[in-house]
């Protein structure tokens, strides 16, 4: 049960309701996860969906690595509802289900694919020890270049925020939905 009362569109005051238009009238197709609470303040909420909706949809990372790097966040911030929206599009996007796999139980994958090894990488060195080492940083900026690998920090960063604030509202599941991302 999240902390937060969902609003109803017809409880929303003008500012909220902007921001509830603003939001479908992107990418998106829905409200949920953290939207409900970007409601409780609309001008932070309609520049944290801005920020969000660029990451998803209009980085330069292909959507498999940009995926894994939201798949390593949710697990690091072990946060269900993001690990169980961003899990079937990872594999849609062409991520292997053993890398998934890996990351859940919280083991490293076996990678083919050098910049999915990279992206692994900064995400769960950037998680871990909250800066990159001078090895990783080259590595993934030869592989990347300086644009990309900004981008996949803001991924990084986004889905962070993203993350507490779901953790913090105790932002769950959907009712009847069987969580996938245990502890």
């Amino acid at each position: 049960m999240s902390r937060l009362k969902e609003l109803k569109y017809e409880e929303m005051n003008p500012e909220q309701k902007a921001l509830h238009d603003e939001i479908l009238s992107g990418p998106r197709s829905r409200i949920g996860g953290p939207m409900n609470g970007w409601f409780r303040n609309p001008e932070i909420g309609s520049l944290i969906q801005k920020v969000g909706a660029y990451c998803r949809y209009h980085t330069t990372l292909e959507p498999k690595l940009s995926e894994l790097a939201i798949l390593v966040v949710a697990r690091q911030w072990n946060q269900p509802v993001e690990w169980g929206a961003h899990q079937p599009l990872a594999i849609k996007a062409g991520l292997k289900p053993a890398i998934a796999e890996a990351i859940e139980n919280r083991l490293r994958p076996t990678f083919e694919d050098e910049k999915e090894e990279v992206v692994y990488e900064v995400a769960q060195e950037i998680l871990d020890t909250k800066k990159l080492s001078d090895p990783t940083y080259k590595n993934a900026l030869a592989v990347f270049g300086e644009k990309t690998l900004f981008e996949l920090t803001v991924i990084i960063g986004y889905y962070a925020c993203i993350a507490i604030q779901m953790n913090c509202f105790d932002v769950g599941i959907s009712e009847g939905e069987e969580p996938r991302l245990k502890d």
